[in-house]
């Protein structure tokens, strides 16, 4: 957990997708709205009532990246403050692209990219995502 965080505050469930194409490059999202809005992070979101993760998965890809992704293993569970207080229980999975084609930022995006470790390294990323990535063995090549 994160400091500061308590079992008495309401934690909402999300997903996160780690996409890697070909070269290995990762797929980032620059997110349009708050929390972490203006900065850049794998795309993913709330789980909504009724959805599995893996649903949840390809649902905010297609709507964040215009991608369609094969999900495949969750590698990876972290916790983040989220609005009003809540805590967002972020569980990450490893994705394949379904049919290759060009992202399009659209939804919570205001642009899209894949990157390299050494540009990932220049981004204005969300907290932790570095660090849970290099944890996970998940960086780009």
């Amino acid at each position: 957990m994160f400091p500061g965080a308590s079992e008495t505050k309401p934690r909402v469930p999300c997903v996160g997708a780690l996409v890697h194409d070909d070269n290995g490059r990762l797929l980032v999202v620059l997110r349009a709205h708050p929390p972490g809005r203006g900065r850049w992070s794998v795309p993913g979101g709330r789980v909504e009532a009724g959805e599995s993760d893996h649903d949840a998965v390809r649902r905010e890809v297609l709507e964040e990246a215009g991608l369609h992704v094969v999900v495949g293993m969750r590698v990876g569970t972290v916790q983040r403050p989220g609005l009003g207080g809540a805590i967002y229980d972020i569980r990450d999975y490893a994705c394949s692209l379904g049919v290759v084609t060009t992202p399009v930022a659209g939804d919570d995006a205001t642009d899209v990219r894949w990157v390299s470790r050494a540009e990932l390294k220049h981004l204005d990323l969300v907290d932790g995502l570095w660090d849970a990535l290099h944890e996970w063995g998940m960086l780009p090549g």
